[in-house]
């Protein structure tokens, strides 16, 4: 059951690099693709807690550009996930009021996939109490140079003049476009890096690096990092009053 909403003076929209699922299963004497089964049961569980804390907009981490050059098995086994997960809670992110999104490039992707990804993107679009967004087959630098193809073409076809072309511009071509800029990224798993996650996107957002493993990292935990953000300080470059 999802939370009722209610005012916290948190952040509005929290990315998550969910990293560690190999880890936990390894140390477990269990295959990587054991952690991530496990790390989807968590994604819901954060999902359900988003409302409560005033999270509007939650983008997690599924699977970068660079996760390609995993084992073969390792790959299939994530995709086979993907799908398993998208037939499985539609109809409950469906009922409970969750829009769901994907950013990141398809192409590579199978047409099963990505029909699935579609078809929940439909039936999900009038969905307004948490928006979820769900980085797949993505990176920031990707992003960035699929965007910037976009504007050029634009501009060569006149649809736009060179001179109009500044930072308010290109975030209108990026895949987070109708989405706000996170107020608070999270990664866990004890990595202190944000290895190419929304690069232009979160130029002022809050981090936080834990060393939880991402398949341990609970709703509580979640909202003590929600809260910990109520209490900084964001002046996005000016001196404090």
């Amino acid at each position: 059951m999802f939370n009722p909403p209610h005012t916290l003076a948190g952040p509005r929209h929290v990315a998550i690099i969910m990293d560690g699922n190999g880890r936990w299963a390894q140390a477990r004497g269990r295959p990587r693709l054991f952690g991530h089964h496990a790390g989807a049961r968590r994604v819901r569980e954060v999902v359900e807690a988003c409302p409560g804390l005033g999270v509007k907009y939650l983008t997690v981490f599924a699977f970068s550009t660079e996760n390609w050059k995993r084992t073969q098995a390792e790959v299939a086994g994530l995709m086979s996930l993907f799908r398993r997960y998208i037939i499985k809670e539609t109809q409950t992110l469906k009922e409970n009021g969750i829009r769901v999104r994907f950013i990141g490039d398809r192409v590579r992707l199978d047409a099963k996939l990505t029909a699935l990804m579609d078809t929940l993107e439909e039936e999900t679009k009038d969905n307004d109490l948490v928006h979820l967004t769900v980085a797949l087959n993505y990176g920031g630098r990707d992003e960035v140079a699929r965007a910037t193809k976009r504007l050029a073409r634009d501009v060569a076809e006149g649809r736009l003049h060179p001179d109009d072309v500044d930072e308010e511009t290109l975030p209108k071509y990026l895949d987070t476009r109708v989405l706000p800029d996170p107020d608070l990224v999270i990664r866990t798993s004890g990595e202190a890096r944000i290895s190419n996650f929304l690069l232009w996107q979160s130029a002022y957002s809050e981090y936080e690096f834990v060393d939880t493993l991402w398949p341990d990292f609970t709703a509580a935990e979640f909202e003590g990092l929600c809260r910990n953000f109520g209490g900084r300080e964001r002046r996005f470059g000016a001196v404090p009053a």
